[in-house]
């Protein structure tokens, strides 16, 4: 007979055994030798099924790349026309207006017996006309007689002896011109030198 010592007893009590198996019981695990892989296949996502969502999106965005390329390409020409126009076609209500002005010329040198005087009134409101346009396309006539030099909008063509004060516009040979306030012409001039003492 063996001693209880021996825990190896290979005629153990049937009962015995079935509480010793009942003790070691770990949750999910069964007496079946083969591996149940159902719950680990759901708590880890499919890598295939990633992939192809992963290739969808990369797809979607490379699309969305390519029209957003395409459209600023678009834009860019856009631009581009744009500006090539407005350089173009910059002054045409400025000439559209400037018609009117060589209309009154032509209609005055059409005039086969004219006087002086009617040359001379036609003239006069030919001018008026073009002053009119000037105004209306904010272009102002530098005329600086009596003012103090300004070398940023009159060009000294000579010094002359003047009872002026030094450096003041004795004769204006000719009107200058500015857009808004970009000098187009400065104003051509003679001006006063200091005495000498």
């Amino acid at each position: 007979m063996q001693s209880p010592e021996n825990s190896h007893n290979t005629e153990a009590n049937p009962k015995d055994m079935a509480d010793s198996q009942e003790e070691i019981k770990i949750p999910g695990a069964t007496n079946d030798a083969t591996i149940q892989t159902g719950e680990i296949t759901n708590a880890q996502p499919d890598l295939e099924h990633l992939l192809k969502e992963a290739e969808i999106k990369a797809a979607e965005h490379h699309d969305a790349w390519i029209r957003a390329k395409a459209e600023t390409e678009n834009i860019r020409k856009r631009a581009q026309t744009d500006v090539s126009n407005a350089h173009k076609y910059a002054i045409e209500n400025f000439s559209a207006q400037l018609l009117t002005v060589m209309d009154s010329l032509d209609a005055a040198l059409a005039v086969e017996n004219a006087t002086i005087e009617n040359f001379k009134s036609g003239m006069e409101l030919t001018q008026k006309q073009l002053t009119s346009v000037f105004d209306k396309f904010n272009i102002k006539v530098i005329d600086p007689k009596g003012e103090k030099f300004d070398p940023h909008q009159h060009q000294a063509m000579c010094m002359i002896d003047s009872e002026l004060p030094p450096n003041t516009v004795v004769q204006v040979m000719q009107k200058g011109y500015k857009l808004h306030e970009r000098i187009i012409r400065p104003a051509l001039v003679s001006v006063s030198k200091a005495k000498d003492s």
